[in-house]
């Protein structure tokens, strides 16, 4: 064993090891579209005016997190479903969040953009919204960058169901 370090010092260490991001994962304010082709939509939803302005929080599922269902009865889809206020942003919102458009995933994947206004809690009051990042804290990694931010969302549309799981999206 080492010498005792303060705790002080730790806690520094610590804040260090968490606030440094990962170049794989998550992607700069820079590099937003730097590796995506936008299709005609998202071209006209990044350049038009945004529907809301939000301030973003991310939750997961497990230890204190999400458990089960979302408000639809849905299961949360991780990196696409929102809660939201609604009476700000109405249930079944498909939602556009430009600041997201590029953001590596864990998986590699990148991604386009598009979320789902399926989920509401008893914090999200307003201006606010709640990114479901999937399960466990490691799961809010990738999206670190955006906690405690304000986005820039507009409305893409609405959706019927449950949100779609990331392999349906390609055709969507």
């Amino acid at each position: 064993m080492g010498e005792p370090v303060a705790y002080d010092a730790v806690i520094a260490l610590e804040r260090t090891v968490s606030e440094t991001p990962d170049a794989a994962v998550g992607s700069s304010d820079d590099a937003v579209t730097a590796d995506v082709e936008l299709n005609a939509e998202q071209a006209e939803l990044m350049a038009g005016d945004p529907d809301w302005r939000a301030s973003a929080r991310l939750y997961h599922a497990g230890g204190g997190g999400a458990t089960g269902n979302d408000s639809l009865g849905c299961r949360p889809v991780a990196m696409r479903t929102v809660a939201v206020d609604p009476n700000v942003i109405p249930r079944r919102t498909r939602l556009f969040i430009r600041e997201t458009v590029g953001m590596r995933l864990a998986d590699g994947t990148v991604h386009d953009g598009y979320w789902y206004a399926s989920d509401t809690g008893g914090a999200i009051k307003g201006q606010k919204i709640d990114l479901y990042t999937g399960h466990g804290r490691g799961s809010m990694h990738q999206a670190r960058r955006l906690n405690m931010r304000t986005l820039t969302i507009a409305d893409a549309g609405r959706f019927n169901g449950c949100p779609p799981a990331w392999t349906q999206m390609a055709s969507n």
